[in-house]
């Protein structure tokens, strides 16, 4: 069996309430070392930290004004908030090559963000205006940018999964070098799509690094109360061939350094890696959600650990001038301020916009006047398709 590893990892923080039946969990990571190799030393520049930091405190200021602009009905749709958890979006960000592809749930405004994905067109497409992202069409939860490899935020749990393998796979055939890294909850580990896939990046030893956030809470469940195992992900790597790997989700370094080590062997041809990421989500699984059915304590204990003010203070202990986060801060807020004020005033989209991106002409107009042989091969296939379901349906 694969060992366990933990790479630069925080001791533990304060423990979290126990509940019925359930150890006390603490709210760092509290990996076992079951002789896993320990991963080799990646030093960090100050471009680098600078970078990450850069993307947390702009991850944390687009949310925050988001989920403003949905209370005052500004954004359409809902929302799903990631604060707290951008530290994993920051440190696989930086580790990533240009051309790699992120792959990412609803719950995926920082990681559009951390590949480079504009405030403007991102606000744009929450609120469904001329000049969003996808045309206004898909909204918080389907944010998606190919030029920047961002491949889609999913909104079915775990169907991305085979997705991204498919990418990593496309990737290996044709020698690009490209890796695939799919970002997923903890609930996420009980639906077959992740099992699925691991075992298929396995077998063919893809370029691909998937990387469990997990963050606690299956929605409105404590991943703990469902799970067999006490970590969801890291505890059935082994399952696959696959390394068992607990880190600190909140540490944005030890994020850095371990998808540097798994992508870079990954795109050596190294094989899959799975990774997960202990954090926390700040407020409820969405905008619906209050949050009210995790402890008080737990909660308390997570905000102490909270990624930004955590990461700052590292920053500046390392002797990088809080003047110059400072300035970080404030150019962040600028970009929200400027999206914000697109947003407000972009006009509404051309409604003949709504038959774009469907069809490969532009336009659906195509399937109203189908050529004689296509007409009759589509009444062949539609005739044997109707007996076969017949059989089926019959026994």
């Amino acid at each position: 069996m694969a060992g366990r590893t933990q790479v630069a990892a925080r001791p533990s923080g304060p423990g979290t309430a126990a509940r019925a039946g359930t150890a006390t969990r603490a709210a760092g990571s509290r990996a076992r070392s079951n002789g896993g190799a320990a991963p080799a030393e990646i030093q960090i520049d100050e471009a680098t930290r600078l970078r990450m930091y850069r993307t947390i405190t702009e991850a944390r200021a687009f949310e925050k004004r988001a989920n403003e602009l949905f209370l005052e009905g500004v954004v359409r749709g809902t929302t799903h908030l990631a604060a707290g958890q951008e530290a994993v979006a920051a440190g696989f960000a930086a580790a990533m090559r240009k051309d790699d592809y992120t792959f990412c749930t609803y719950r995926g405004h920082h990681h559009t963000l951390a590949r480079g994905v504009p405030m403007t067109p991102m606000l744009l497409e929450m609120v469904g205006k001329k000049g969003a992202l996808m045309g206004g069409k898909g909204g918080s939860m389907h944010l998606t940018s190919v030029e920047h490899g961002a491949m889609g935020s999913y909104a079915i749990v775990g169907a991305h999964l085979p997705i991204a393998l498919g990418a990593a796979w496309s990737a290996q055939y044709r020698k690009s070098g490209q890796v695939a890294v799919c970002f997923f909850g903890d609930g996420t580990t009980n639906i077959g799509a992740f099992h699925e896939a691991l075992n298929m990046a396995a077998v063919w030893k893809a370029p691909v690094v998937f990387v469990c956030e997990n963050n606690q809470y299956m929605e409105y469940t404590a991943i703990r109360d469902v799970t067999a195992v006490e970590h969801p992900a890291a505890d059935r790597a082994a399952s696959y061939g696959l390394e068992s790997i607990v880190i600190d989700g909140n540490d944005p370094e030890a994020v850095y350094a371990t998808a540097r080590r798994y992508i870079d062997r990954a795109r050596d041809g190294g094989g899959p890696a799975l990774i997960e990421c202990m954090t926390y989500r700040h407020g409820g699984h969405s905008r619906a959600d209050p949050g009210t059915y995790r402890p008080k304590e737990e909660v308390a204990a997570w905000l102490a650990r909270d990624p930004l003010p955590t990461y700052r203070a590292k920053l500046i202990e390392v002797g990088i001038a809080a003047a110059q986060l400072d300035e970080m801060d404030k150019e962040a807020a600028r970009k929200v301020a400027e999206a914000e004020q697109a947003a407000r005033t972009a006009p509404e989209p051309d409604p003949a916009s709504i038959e774009t991106q469907l069809w490969s002409d532009g336009g659906s107009s195509w399937r109203s006047a189908p050529a004689a042989s296509t007409t009759a091969a589509s009444a062949t296939t539609a005739t044997a398709a109707t007996e076969t379901a017949g059989r089926a349906t019959n026994g």
